[in-house]
């Protein structure tokens, strides 16, 4: 089996989609110091909403390093609570946020 087939058929550890091809995401940013730390294995959609939400300092500063921490976010949980009701190959559009967008 390929490894994109291996990939497709992985459960998001965030929002517990099934059959999404996951990517790695560094529970607290490697520029942080998250590179020997845990890591979790997020759908796009997913990770891509948190980088939209939040830049890596935000992330520390609020201290939003675990799964839980950021299955309690309001802003994650409303993503979550919304985005599991989509099929798994759906890839929505995200805006990044205005504190995002001004620290780019």
């Amino acid at each position: 089996m390929a490894k994109s087939d291996e990939q497709a058929r992985e459960t998001c550890e965030l929002c517990g989609r099934n059959g999404v091809q996951t990517t790695v995401h560094h529970l607290t940013p490697r520029e942080k110091g998250g590179s020997v730390l845990p890591t979790a294995k997020l759908c796009s959609a997913c990770h891509r909403q948190i980088h939209a939400l939040y830049t890596n300092d935000d992330l520390i500063t609020l201290e939003l390093t675990s799964l839980p921490a950021l299955r309690r976010d309001p802003s994650v949980a409303r993503f979550l609570k919304w985005v599991r009701k989509q099929p798994p190959q759906f890839r929505p559009k995200l805006s990044k946020s205005h504190r995002v967008q001004k620290d780019r």
